[in-house]
């Protein structure tokens, strides 16, 4: 009976510890994975932070052209008007 029992733990002892060497070896496989990926994030960065940079830059410089453009319509706007005012005076006073 004795043998039995030892044969048993023995059997258990060494499913065990297989079961815990196969949860190691998945673990360093995800630990390599993740710092993998953590590299890959890092250059990501690398790469896209100048090219948004750029981007943005550019999207200044639209938009500070786009408000001298408006500015520049506004003007020509009130002097449109102005003179259209001055056009029905001159009518009327014939």
């Amino acid at each position: 009976m004795e043998d039995k029992v030892f044969e048993l733990m023995t059997r258990m002892y060494s499913d065990i510890n297989a079961r815990f060497d196969s949860i190691e070896n998945k673990m360093t496989s995800m630990q390599n994975d993740i710092s993998g990926i953590g590299n890959q994030v890092a250059k990501m960065e690398n790469d896209l932070k100048p090219k948004v940079e750029t981007a943005l830059e550019g999207y200044s410089l639209i938009y500070e052209k786009l408000n001298t453009l408006e500015s520049k319509v506004d003007n020509l706007n009130s002097k449109v008007e102005k003179q259209e005012v001055e056009i029905k005076v001159i009518k009327g006073g014939k």
